[in-house]
């Protein structure tokens, strides 16, 4: 099939790729002329595992070519995925300008070539109920007797296993009322779902709203189990037992149940939000979510309180070595990462920081700058640090070597954001350790 995708963020280039990799013939469009030479040459723009090969394949075999000339993938392709960025807005809603922006140019296309044929335009962005009506009447007004059929798809990926999650979902979700659609709709997903995993048909709206319940769904069990562990530090419970406890419950599952210093990314914040904001505009008082993110916001807080309280309110020219910006392992994206609001805490009370990330390093020197400091690697951070706080479970982090960190430390001091090390074994390292919802280790 032809297939033209709109936008070369983590989601459009994802979906490109491994729509090319099944055969289709695939081009991507983005407005950024740069960044579209790089990909013509090979280059990568983001950090996602497994999606440089399939890339690289896929440009050679000539199935995958990029293009800033929007009117070029749009006339010749017959699907046209929009995956378009959606901002959080200033009241929390998602910023449909881009989306919009993209359906009125199309618009404006199909008035001035009405004879290009039948086009299947795909909402894959994350965007608010209602959206895939807004692009229909858009396009519409502008060209009332093109052929063409808007349709929503939203997407599950995970950044970091996004690859994966795209060529073996667990569910393809679409939304559409045409018949036509969903026939083709349904060839270009059979390679994906093989094994027999289901592809759930259903109208506009509701494809629209599975995606936003879907992850604030996760969101609410992240900032649940924060709660709890917040509570067992008070009780003397060990989080780590109450979450195996309630996760082999099946009705509850054993995902998202790991505490820590709250979700970040380019998803869980914005989209709770934009739900909260579509429950705004209909008079609907949505107090789970509001709870939602409020825990959220409080929980690295409360991490930065332990930090503080353990040098009695008074860090100003201590120095950090901080594991982990990117929020969340295996990708370099720190939109909304819990790190960045806990850098900001060690700044304003006169810390210093040294930090390590496998991957984010580049995007994060974007925000602070030379505020704070780039090690090498993980112990080059720990040189002449009053403390270690690890912030990101990235794997090289699950097992160091604790005597070195010991020996590079000034004090053997960690505060682990993600409870990455056994509370005995650090005992017997012979560590002060804070992690969450565990009892702290003193020596």
């Amino acid at each position: 099939m032809k297939i033209a995708v709109i936008g070369t963020g983590y989601v459009g280039l994802v979906t490109g790729t491994c729509f090319a990799e099944t055969g289709n013939n695939v081009i991507c469009v983005d407005i950024d002329a740069s960044k579209v030479e790089k990909m013509k040459s090979g280059i990568v723009p983001i950090f996602e595992p497994g999606l440089e090969i399939l890339f690289e394949r896929n440009i050679k075999d000539g199935r995958l070519s990029f293009t800033t000339i929007l009117a070029d993938a749009v006339i010749n392709s017959d699907i046209i995925f929009l995956s378009l960025p959606t901002p959080q807005d200033g009241d929390g809603s998602a910023d449909l300008k881009y989306v919009l922006g993209v359906a009125d140019d199309m618009g404006k296309l199909f008035k001035n070539n009405p004879n290009i044929g039948f086009k299947i335009i795909i909402d894959k962005s994350t965007v608010p109920v209602g959206t895939a009506d807004k692009i229909r009447n858009k396009i519409k007004t502008l060209a009332p007797n093109f052929n063409f059929d808007i349709a929503s798809n939203p997407e599950f990926l995970r950044e970091g296993m996004a690859v994966e999650d795209f060529m073996k979902p667990e569910r393809v979700v679409i939304g559409t009322s045409n018949l036509k659609t969903k026939e083709i709709l349904s060839q270009l997903y059979e390679p994906f779902v093989r094994s027999g995993n289901p592809i759930y048909f259903m109208d506009e709206r509701s494809a629209e709203m599975t995606k936003y319940a879907a992850n604030s769904f996760l969101a609410t069990k992240i900032s649940f189990m924060n709660e709890i562990a917040n509570l067992c530090e008070l009780t003397g419970a060990q989080v780590d037992n109450v979450r195996i406890g309630i996760g082999s419950d099946s009705r509850i599952g054993k995902r998202f149940l790991f505490p820590g210093v709250g979700y970040g990314g380019s998803c869980f914040p914005k989209d709770v939000m934009a739900l909260v904001n579509t429950a705004n505009e209909k008079n609907y008082d949505f107090k789970i979510l509001k709870s939602v993110v409020a825990v959220n916001k409080n929980q690295i807080l409360l991490f930065f309180q332990k930090i503080l309280s353990y040098y009695n309110g008074n860090i100003n020219g201590r120095k950090f070595a901080l594991w982990g910006l990117a929020f969340k392992p295996n990708t370099d994206d720190v939109r909304d990462a819990p790190s960045f609001d806990l850098i900001n805490n060690l700044l304003k009370n006169g810390a210093f920081v040294s930090t390590f990330d496998p991957e984010a390093m580049e995007t994060t020197k974007k925000k602070f700058g030379d505020k704070i400091d780039y090690a090498e690697n993980s112990y080059e951070a720990l040189n002449n640090a009053d403390a270690l706080i690890i912030v990101t479970e990235w794997n090289e982090f699950r097992n160091p070597d604790f005597a070195k960190i010991k020996s590079l430390l000034k004090e053997p001091v960690i505060f682990d954001g993600r409870n990455l090390y056994d509370v005995e074994k650090m005992k017997a390292n012979e560590f002060i350790y804070y992690s969450v919802g565990r009892p702290v280790v003193k020596n």
